[in-house]
């Protein structure tokens, strides 16, 4: 740093240019070239770069009356830093922080353990003064979050795996349908790896949801040849007749499975790259199901159950007893299964007689699900509890770094008396811009000067939820610490994701060119939106009213004197900024080879009013006398604006908002009738736009209806193509507004908003209910074709297919049990999904046993007694 005196520069009749002119000149690292002498080349170095700092005190600078001026004459050079404009402090103490990112196709988990394995070769290298410490970890959520899917993955084929033993009784039907379940996974790992995907939240969380699905084409192959067994056929054949039974049937539902999904793909932005993981991890396991229950569960039937024949063929084995335990409890259980068989055919029965007041009572239980609908809320992607939160302060505009260091500390004291020390992990401070553009740009980083700054604050240990802190903290603070403007971004990758950057899920864009009428419009609109139920956090983050003082050149009297703006802009400049913003220069250190750039400034402790400011010098090869700024200039004190926002080219203010308490589709509803009542009186060339994630959630909740619509229309038609007829895919899509009524009561009861996730796990429960009702139409087809009435096929249909119906819909409601209840790291980003499948599926389970039966004795009794 060359440290300059203002007074010792005015005695000189120098300005902070000579100063820096005089450096750039003489302070340089150049090469001078090669000469040839007798029979060597020599390389020829000249002494324009000290070898020493200190040697640049005697640079000289202008030889005024024959003697000569150093820099040591009217500056001091020593080793120092550049203007501190940002302060980072680390549980109170000062300290820097290096935000370390990764490209967009790294994995975090793989990157943060090469930081982690190259600290100990950085810690090395550095003095015991200096402590290096690992503050934020994203790879733990990461890492956590993956455990738990994995875990729910496990805990749902366990407790899948005890319901089939229940339902067969034997471990060997039950070792067939658990070996299915990681092969059909493996396969579609498989194929993610070949796609270029990889193992994250998203990709194991469509594994975990696939699991109960998978079970269904394995335990439907079993329950289908042990029933062809009971009826005394031989154990090839009864396994080829299964085969040839299901097979159609079960590649109809698999395909129809998979074509819901479809519309995961007429998503757009964020959530397509978000959920096509999830949805290429199905499909592939259900494709890699449906081939293993062709080959490997027939194959391993003939194996592991040929010692079982005398199970299920007691007539043909009669000196062969049954002891084991397993066996036992599943006949009490078959026992009392078929005795609640009996009791549905007979319930079967009086509903198909009573076909009319049926079909009322389910058409108003749909309609009054469907109110229940505008009450669920809508929400993009569920808040997730990352164990840490970030808090966004602003004090009054203009405040110095110094001021704002101070008040950040009190709202530490502040963080510290509410939160337990046992639960407080740690807190980072970043006040400030950062000195460099480079750190500006990659720190994500949302201040806009010295009076804005974030404190992130990491909790351990945690048994309250952050939100509940985070509460608190905005009431305390703003009854202790009035003035302050506070507001809670993201903290988890999932929101920064798809907030697009920004640290609010609500942007509404003032657009025009008439920036003053626009500033009090977006004023108008904070205003209302803030009193808005559920609003919070609503600011705008331009500022117009930072302290400026307006230096006002009479530009008569410089030219008079042999003076420009450049002159005078050049050494103001220097002095308040350091000549790095009008001539950087560097000093190559000989010994360690590294270059120090050389800044020449006056020290801001010595221009504290503007009557320092005014004894600014200014000098130019015209000028003989040099001048000082206030014989040139007056002083005005004004404000300006501390951030100019554009958004396609046209100026724009933002008003952010975020949701507390209530969901983001009720608050978005209302900022809308807001905007549509302002709409009317903005002037010619403004117009307000609402962004952030209101606007993905609603182009997505639109691609996802769009796509819906049509991924029922193609499994409409390939249901056509398998029954040949354009009636009985009808009467299956019937039973489909069971499913939906189903989710929307479960949605109701546990007051989980409709969000991508919740939609998702109605497309899946949609294809699981569909694939229950192709089979029980196909089979109830076979039963015209021996003779029976379209009443008594359908009776026979629902009381055969009662146990693989009620064995699908309990392994998809098992294995998505543990991700309803939301538990662990991330747990709440996936609950929506296993709700909407839960609920879904029981009143879809009713439907499929009932009502289809029931349209189907309607429709085909019609089209008999026609022919």
């Amino acid at each position: 740093m060359v440290d300059l005196d203002i007074e010792a520069l005015n005695a000189k009749n120098l300005s902070p240019t000579d100063v820096s002119n005089a450096l750039v000149s003489q302070n340089l690292i150049l090469p001078a070239g090669t000469v040839k002498m007798g029979e060597k080349e020599y390389d020829v170095k000249l002494n324009s770069s000290t070898d020493v700092i200190d040697a640049l005190n005697y640079m000289p600078i202008k030889e005024v009356n024959g003697a000569v001026i150093y820099v040591k004459d009217v500056a001091y050079v020593h080793e120092g830093y550049s203007i501190q404009t940002n302060i980072v402090r680390f549980n109170g103490k000062r300290g820097s922080f290096l935000t370390i990112l990764k490209a967009g196709s790294a994995s975090t988990i793989d990157i943060i353990d090469r930081v982690k394995k190259a600290l100990p070769e950085v810690l090395s290298t550095v003095t015991d003064e200096l402590e290096l410490k690992l503050l934020f970890d994203q790879s733990l959520f990461v890492r956590a979050s993956i455990n738990n899917v994995v875990k729910e993955a496990v805990i749902a084929a366990c407790l899948t795996g005890l319901m089939i033993l229940l339902f067969l009784g034997s471990w060997r039907s039950t070792l067939v349908v658990v070996l299915s379940i990681p092969l059909s996974i493996l396969t579609s790992i498989i194929v993610l790896y070949a796609l270029g995907q990889t193992l994250n939240i998203m990709t194991l969380g469509g594994l975990a949801l696939a699991v109960g699905i998978l079970v269904d084409d394995a335990t439907v192959e079993i329950e289908n040849t042990t029933r062809n067994l009971i009826l005394e056929k031989p154990l090839k054949q009864g396994i080829l007749d299964s085969a040839q039974e299901i097979a159609l049937p079960a590649l109809v539902s698999t395909f129809a499975i998979c074509i819901v999904f479809l519309p995961i793909f007429f998503l757009s932005g964020v959530a397509q790259s978000l959920f096509s993981p999830l949805a290429i991890s199905v499909i592939f396991a259900m494709m890699a199901s449906y081939f293993l229950s062709r080959t490997f569960v027939p194959v391993s039937i003939q194996y592991l159950m040929g010692k079982e024949l005398h199970l299920y063929q007691p007539h043909r084995y009669p000196d062969t007893k049954a002891n084991s335990a397993i066996w036992k409890i599943h006949k009490r259980f078959d026992k009392w299964f078929e005795k609640m068989r009996e009791r549905y055919r007979r319930v079967l029965d009086g509903a198909l007689s009573g076909k009319a007041f049926a079909i009322i009572l389910f058409i108003c239980f749909c309609i009054i699900s469907s109110a229940l609908f505008p009450f669920l809320g809508k929400d993009f992607f569920p808040k997730v509890d990352a164990g840490q939160f970030r808090l966004h302060i602003r004090v009054p505009s203009g405040t110095r770094i110094e001021q704002t260091e101070i008040i950040f500390g009190k709202v530490e004291d502040i963080i510290k008396e509410i939160i337990p020390p046992e639960e407080l992990d740690l807190m980072l401070d970043n006040m400030g811009l950062p000195n460099s553009g480079i750190n500006l740009a990659w720190g994500g980083y949302s201040s806009i000067g010295s009076f804005e700054g974030e404190i992130q604050v990491s909790l351990k240990n945690q048994s309250v939820p952050s939100e509940v802190y985070m509460k608190k903290i905005r009431k305390t603070v703003n009854e202790r610490i009035p003035g302050l403007e506070i507001s809670y971004p993201p903290s988890d990758i999932v929101t920064q994701i798809l907030n697009f950057g920004i640290s609010a899920p609500i942007d509404i864009q003032v657009i025009g060119r008439d920036q003053q009428s626009n500033y009090r419009i977006a004023l108008e609109i904070a205003d209302k939106v803030s009193k808005i139920p559920g609003a919070t956090d609503v600011y705008i983050p331009q500022v117009f009213n930072i302290p400026q003082v307006k230096v006002n050149v009479d530009r008569t009297k410089a030219q008079q004197i042999g003076l420009t703006q450049r002159d005078v802009a050049n050494s103001v400049l220097i002095s308040l900024s350091s000549s790095g913003q009008t001539a950087p220069n560097f000093w190559l250190d000989p010994k360690n080879g590294i270059s120090y750039f050389v800044a020449v400034q006056t020290p801001q402790y010595k221009i504290n009013s503007i009557e320092d400011l005014g004894k600014t010098t200014i000098t130019s090869s015209q000028l003989k006398q040099p001048q000082l700024l206030t014989n040139l200039s007056e002083f005005d004190r004004s404000v300006t604006a501390g951030l100019v926002s554009h958004y396609n080219v046209q100026p724009v203010i933002d008003i952010f908002a975020s949701v507390q308490d209530t969901d983001l589709g009720s608050v978005s509803d209302k900022i809308n009738e807001i905007i549509n009542e302002i709409k009317s009186q903005l002037p010619r060339g403004t117009s307000i736009e609402v962004k952030g994630q209101v606007q993905s959630m609603n182009s997505s909740f639109k691609g996802l209806a769009l796509g819906l619509i049509f991924a029922i229309l193609l499994v409409y038609l390939l249901m056509v193509i398998n029954f040949q007829s354009w009636l009985d895919p009808f009467i299956i899509l019937l039973g489909l507004p069971g499913a939906l009524s189903g989710i929307a009561w479960i949605l109701f009861c546990t007051q989980t908003p409709i969000s991508v996730p919740a939609l998702m796990g109605a497309i899946m429960c949609m294809g699981v209910a569909t694939s229950n009702s192709i089979l029980l139409v196909t089979f109830a087809n076979d039963e015209m074709l021996t003779g029976k009435n379209a009443y008594e096929s359908a009776l026979s249909a629902g009381y055969t297919r009662l146990r693989p119906v009620i064995m699908t819909a309990l392994a998809m409601i098992i294995g998505m049990l543990p991700m309803s209840l939301g538990l662990g790291e991330g747990g709440e980003q996936n609950a929506p999904l296993g709700r909407a499948v839960i609920g879904g599926l029981i009143v879809a389970t009713f439907t499929t046993l009932f009502i289809v039966p029931i349209f189907y004795s309607v429709f085909k009794g019609k089209k008999k007694s026609i022919a």
